[in-house]
């Protein structure tokens, strides 16, 4: 049992890093499908998650030392089907008429080891259940699916770090996970009946994400972001060699990415096409000057001038005590106007400078089924 609340406290540990990995795609995903964020169906999500990472856990922990592992001689596998039930009849303390051996029978391992491995799986029944909406014979089929993974791993020794299995791939474990899968899916309109449909938070989440939220379009921008830095350093490590300056390769990706892209996708980057999102303008059209427009103030203000200043700052030595006095002003007003920026585009839907001067805006394109 010590074995046990040990892993399950070291699943605990991981699991802030575990979430963190796994909030970009969710997050992501969302805003594509509904383009909003429900809070319950987050909650649920992250519980499938801790679940997972319990379960695996309780698979592979303790680790043994390699030296260990290599000594073993028993055997690594066991392909008799119902086996547990042979050695419950033949070492349990259970007798069928006797009443005072049930208690016993169930503290040895010959019994809380089987009930353990259909314990394991029921919750991944009632999550594919209820969140992922699997029918009956889906849900018996992924179970095994998560069995059958958790046993190849210590079967492979960890995925070969080990020269062998620490742990007895089981084909017992894979009927008895499965079974569990098969009982959470059977429970599972117990917590159907509390809990809200998968379609109602749906409903609810998509009638939210017709507005456009600070956080969403901030998704969008890291979103961007991202694709356009990976575009950068592909074109800077290829081509850096064919120009004199450094900083072309940081140009050219920021002309093809801001400006090529959007006119083959109808005004949009990936992110804002992504994230079920739309620039419009005035009129709720699509406007390919006023989009340009709208883009140039941006690369120019958030990209361009960072990279200028960081030039200057290169060739620091080279300005006089009152340019330094300037630039440095200069510096901190921009990083207070990049700082304000910030927080009104992340906790606010109003529009930003730039989509004022551009007369544009964004909007969902997200469409209520209802309507």
């Amino acid at each position: 049992m010590d074995t046990y609340l040990e892993t399950i406290r070291a699943a605990f540990f991981f699991f802030p890093f575990i979430a963190f990995f796994l909030s970009i795609p969710f997050i992501l995903w969302q805003y594509h499908k509904l383009g909003s964020i429900s809070f319950l169906k987050s909650v649920i999500f992250y519980c499938f998650a801790l679940y997972l990472t319990c379960a695996y856990l309780l698979v592979i922990l303790p680790l043994p030392k390699v030296e260990e592992v290599a000594r073993m001689t028993s055997p690594r596998a066991q392909l008799i089907p119902f086996d547990f039930v042979a050695d419950f009849i033949k070492h349990s303390k259970f007798q069928l008429f006797d009443i005072s051996t049930y208690l016993p029978a169930l503290t040895e391992s010959y019994s809380y080891v089987p009930l353990y491995n259909i314990l394991l799986t029921i919750p991944f029944g009632i999550f594919l259940r209820y969140y992922f909406q699997l029918n009956f014979k889906q849900t018996i089929i992924a179970t095994f699916l998560l069995s059958l993974f958790f046993e190849l791993t210590q079967l492979s020794g960890l995925y070969f770090i080990y020269p062998r299995g620490y742990r007895l791939f089981d084909i017992d474990d894979l009927i008895l996970n499965t079974f569990g899968g098969l009982i959470g899916f059977l429970v599972a309109p117990i917590f159907i009946k509390i809990l809200p449909s998968r379609q109602s938070l749906d409903a609810k989440t998509r009638l939210r994400g017709r507005q456009v939220s600070g956080f969403r379009r901030t998704a969008a921008f890291l979103f961007d972001l991202i694709i356009f830095l990976t575009l950068f350093t592909i074109l800077d490590f290829t081509l850096s060699s064919s120009f004199k300056n450094d900083y072309m390769p940081f140009l050219i990706a920021a002309t093809i990415y801001y400006f090529l892209i959007p006119l083959c996708l109808k005004c949009g980057t990936f992110g804002i096409k992504f994230l079920s999102l739309q620039v419009v303008d005035s009129e709720n059209s699509t406007n390919l000057a006023q989009f340009f427009l709208r883009e140039l103030i941006f690369t120019v203000i958030y990209l361009i001038l960072p990279m200028i200043i960081f030039i200057i700052l290169e060739n620091l030595f080279t300005l006089t005590v009152y340019e330094e006095f300037i630039f440095f002003i200069f510096c901190i007003a921009y990083f207070i106007f990049c700082g304000i920026s910030a927080l009104r585009f992340i906790f606010t839907s109003k529009p930003m400078f730039y989509e004022k001067i551009s007369k544009t805006h964004l909007v969902s394109t997200i469409i209520d089924e209802n309507s």
